[in-house]
């Protein structure tokens, strides 16, 4: 707040943060205010292990737990995100009374922290736990049908509710995904549009609003494809996006689009026609694969989470391995010896309140 006063041989270093930088003036940002600008992104695979390191430094842990594991799974979490990982393995190890943490804690903690804490208190009926099975089972099943280049890998799906979805397929990238090309965002709108087609196959034809989510992000994305990153062969590689920033200060508020409406049609087209031929695409794998979908979904109503071999298996057609045993909670000791009676203390009055004489 007050940056005057500093001498140049007072030796003070001046240091602000901010998360907003497209909205400081720019009188802040000129030589001899701020003269070295310092990005802060998410932390590499090295940088997570080295935060988990720092965060597990008095956490007993089990000898099998590599916290170079532990950091290959989680792409994109902050630090934040991990000192949170790693107090929810804690807490999920301290409710089972162990003594130690496990990697077992840290893959339910990171369920927790991607998805969502379960909502058990949510009963959902048989038809719609029915019609979420067959919505998981698509997204998941045409995730698995692309090729392997293209698609982040399935992780787990699941029809339990966590946060605010009545299911969820969980995809995590094998590694640090720092660019994205067409094809990659061409199959993540495909992967989007498989929910409600997989609806769709399961009740002849009815839709649900469980894919409203769904759509919205594959609009966005294809807007972005048009817009923002070139990649629509009709409109070539120009942006037509301006920075959607938050109105500051009366700025961005009367900004003009810089297109024409002739243009703002052929987008609109043009996000159409990606987002349809994706759905087409998608619904050309479903339609081909229905039995493994119904497979899928079979199992899904039965076991309510599958990981990445149950997926396989289910689609596959091959026995489900056994599932993993639940963690029992803490047992409540109990002994079958009386409890010896002790002699109640008189109570002590208050400091600072007479006590009445007993009555003769």
């Amino acid at each position: 707040v007050e940056m005057d006063g500093f001498e140049s041989n007072e030796g003070v270093i001046l240091m602000a943060a901010t998360t907003r930088p497209d909205v400081l003036d720019p009188a802040l940002l000129r030589p001899g205010r701020f003269d070295r600008r310092i990005i802060v992104g998410l932390p590499d695979v090295r940088g997570r292990a080295s935060i988990l390191e720092v965060h597990t430094r008095k956490v007993p842990l089990e000898d099998n737990v590599d916290l170079s594991v532990v950091a290959r799974g989680t792409p994109g979490f902050s630090g934040a995100d991990l000192e949170n990982l790693v107090n929810e393995a804690a807490l999920l190890a301290a409710r089972f009374n162990k003594e130690r943490v496990g990697p077992n804690d840290f893959e339910r903690a990171k369920d927790k922290v991607l998805m969502g804490a379960e909502r058990k208190s949510v009963i959902l009926s048989e038809e719609e736990k029915r019609t979420t099975a067959w919505h998981e089972a698509g997204h998941t099943l045409v995730a698995m049908k692309m090729p392997e280049r293209h698609v982040d890998p399935i992780h787990k799906v699941t029809i339990i509710p966590r946060g605010q979805a009545l299911g969820v397929t969980q995809q995590l990238p094998e590694e640090d995904r720092h660019n994205i090309d067409r094809r990659y965002a061409e199959a993540r709108i495909a992967i989007l549009m498989a929910g409600r087609i997989a609806e769709e196959l399961a009740l002849d034809g009815q839709q649900t609003t469980g894919a409203g989510n769904d759509i919205e992000v594959a609009t966005n994305l294809a807007r972005k494809m048009v817009c923002e990153w070139g990649m629509s062969d009709a409109l070539g590689p120009i942006a037509y996006a301006k920075n959607e920033s938050e109105p500051f200060l009366g700025r961005d508020i009367q900004r003009p689009k810089g297109y024409s409406e002739a243009t703002a049609q052929q987008i609109d087209r043009e996000v159409h026609d990606l987002v349809m031929s994706q759905y087409n695409r998608a619904k050309e794998i479903l339609t081909t694969h229905a039995d493994a979908l119904e497979r899928l979904a079979v199992a899904l109503i039965e076991r309510e989470a599958l990981g990445l071999e149950e997926v396989k298996a289910a689609i596959e057609g091959r026995p489900l391995p056994p599932p993993m045993a639940a963690p029992k909670p803490a047992p409540v000791i109990t002994s079958d010896k009386p409890v010896p009676q002790q002699e109640e203390a008189p109570a002590k009055p208050a400091a600072g309140f007479p006590v009445a004489e007993p009555s003769t």
